[in-house]
């Protein structure tokens, strides 16, 4: 049986269950099942490390049209669990493609869905939350797959970082005029490529490592980067961003480094109904009153009633919504934020956050 008739089925831990054709890899997989409103950048999103142990649910409906590149990838192999889209395409347009993305999903084992009212699905997990799920195309049994999807772990409370870090310290650059340590919990490459479009010295540390370790390369500032799972399960890596607090040296969070950074602070950490996951969520800048228009991909948030006036000053909030989006920190040298100024894929709208890092990092003791 040819892979576009393969038929394939989705269910949810409430009992919904949804019939499709099989795409990629033939098998099964689940995972919490969130969705991404990007219109564009579908591989980067698969191979975004945040992502790792989630079921993928594109709104766009045609997905695949441009196929597969190396270049468009930000790990080396996909992070999420599974594929789910309203419209896939196993022909593409697009000179700079390698392959289609059916064969790349197919060389790496991912499994996905198509033919999927995702619009219809999309409302529910807004109405009822995210949820957990299983796809599969070996076993078409409704019971059967809603019992798997009600068995599978909860992202509340699930550490996954462990799971995407790398294993060994490994230099991304070695020229520049700044030395910045990234602690890896699921690091994307665009992060790396953006400090090193900077003339900046890149070195990547396991999220295991010692805060003393890192410091023996002697770095101009400490960066805690994007990755998966519930923060507040990361005792370790929370104590050791208090150590890093307590150097001096200019601290930068992103996504989940900025949950470790605000919980290293006593700042709370709630997993969200539903979360943000797209390319085009406003931020306002408190600062500057500007607008940002922001790439997003996170479940879990501050509670901005433990922000104590003492601890950090709230400097960018969600305009949809309201969530805390980005703290300045009072007591040492550093800031965080929520949403993704890497982008990639998205807006460069907040790449002005990295080039700001930089400065304070070349003037550490200044506010």
């Amino acid at each position: 049986m040819s892979f576009e008739t393969s038929p394939s089925k989705l269910a949810l831990a409430d009992g919904t269950v949804v019939a499709g054709v099989a795409i990629g890899a033939q098998g099964e997989s689940g995972g919490e099942l969130c969705f991404n409103t990007s219109m564009t950048g579908y591989q980067e999103i698969l191979t975004d490390p945040s992502y790792h142990g989630q079921i993928m649910m594109m709104t766009y409906p045609h997905i695949g049209n441009y196929g597969a590149h190396d270049d468009d990838t930000e790990a080396s192999q996909p992070m999420v669990s599974a594929l789910v889209v309203r419209a896939f395409s196993h022909d593409y347009s697009n000179l700079l493609a390698q392959e289609s993305l059916h064969n790349y999903m197919e060389r790496h084992g991912l499994v996905g869905i198509t033919g999927v009212d995702t619009r219809k699905l999309v409302l529910h997990i807004r109405q009822c939350g995210v949820m957990n799920a299983v796809i599969s195309s070996i076993d078409c049994d409704n019971q059967s797959l809603i019992e798997k999807a009600q068995q599978w772990p909860s992202m509340d409370g699930l550490e996954l970082a462990s799971r995407v870090t790398c294993q060994e310290p490994y230099s991304y650059c070695d020229t520049g005029n700044h030395r910045i340590a990234v602690y890896d919990f699921g690091v994307k490459q665009n992060i790396l490529r953006t400090f090193a479009s900077l003339q900046c010295q890149v070195k990547v540390f396991p999220g295991f490592t010692s805060i003393k370790d890192v410091l023996s390369w002697e770095p101009d500032g400490v960066f805690f980067s994007n990755g998966p799972g519930d923060p507040r399960v990361m005792p370790d890596s929370i104590a050791t961003v208090q150590e890093a607090m307590q150097t001096g040296i200019p601290l930068f969070g992103i996504c989940l480094g900025h949950q470790l950074m605000a919980l290293a602070q006593g700042i709370d950490v709630f997993k969200m109904y539903v979360g943000h996951r797209g390319a085009n969520q406003p931020v306002k800048n408190l600062l500057t009153g500007k607008v940002e228009v922001t790439t997003q991909n996170h479940g879990f948030s501050i509670d901005p009633e433990s922000v104590t006036s003492d601890g950090a000053k709230v400097t960018h909030v969600n305009l949809n919504d309201d969530t805390v989006e980005g703290l300045k920190f009072k007591k040492f040298q550093g800031f965080s934020v929520q949403y993704h100024p890497e982008a990639s894929p998205g807006p460069h709208d907040s790449r002005y956050l990295f080039e700001e890092y930089i400065k304070m990092c070349s003037s550490p003791s200044s506010d």
